[in-house]
């Protein structure tokens, strides 16, 4: 199958992806030339890839400023990666701009789930376990009714756990995590999100969030 892979699709799929020439044709004989299932195979490996980078240390990166306009509101953003080199690159700043763009958009108050406070957490438990109670629920599945509503407080207030702001309207819409590993997968870096800043015009600054 390897001598019926056409140069030009190799070249082609290395395009869209990113991948290295002999991973692109290996992808492709895989895939037994199908090249949409061999982007999807880069892909995969990539993301498996971006796992075992995700404790890799991240000294350099970007902070971003996005004021919206008409000057009401204003965010600062800090996203970590481990080179000066990713940090100058487009792809890194576009990620960076756009998670800006999240967070003044859907006001995300913590980075990641383990950031919530277990205190914010048991409180937001009693009421969902409260509601669920008043609803006339099974007692026998108020914990799993609990934790659902849970799962969707995170997806509300987690910035990794949100629907991607550029995915929302679209039927396969990412979370945010889900694009910073894709971008993990294609720079070969770890890349983290440090903290973030919302200020709102006329109300009180909480504390930043971050990790």
């Amino acid at each position: 199958m390897s001598e019926e892979i056409s140069a030009e699709l190799v070249r082609q799929l290395r395009q869209q992806t990113g991948a290295g020439i002999m991973a692109c044709k290996r992808a492709l004989v895989d895939a037994n030339g199908n090249f949409e299932r061999a982007r999807d195979l880069l892909r995969t490996k990539g993301l498996a890839s971006a796992e075992k980078r995700s404790e890799r240390e991240t000294k350099e990166g970007l902070v971003d400023a996005y004021i919206h306009p008409g000057g009401r509101l204003g965010v600062l953003l800090e996203v970590n990666c481990e080179s000066d080199f990713v940090a100058r690159t487009d792809e890194f700043k576009s990620l960076v701009h756009d998670l800006a763009l999240q967070v003044a958009s859907l006001s995300p108050r913590w980075v990641r789930r383990g950031d919530v406070p277990e205190a914010e957490l048991e409180h937001e438990r009693a009421i969902y376990r409260e509601q669920a109670e008043t609803e006339g629920r099974d007692a026998s599945r108020l914990d799993q009714i609990v934790e659902g509503r849970l799962r969707k407080f995170y997806e509300t207030f987690c910035l990794y756990e949100q629907a991607w702001l550029r995915d929302e309207g679209g039927k396969k819409a990412r979370r945010v995590e889900d694009v910073i590993k894709e971008t993990i997968a294609s720079t070969g870096e770890n890349i983290s999100v440090a903290r973030f800043a919302r200020f709102p015009l006329g109300e009180q600054l909480e504390d930043d969030a971050g990790g």
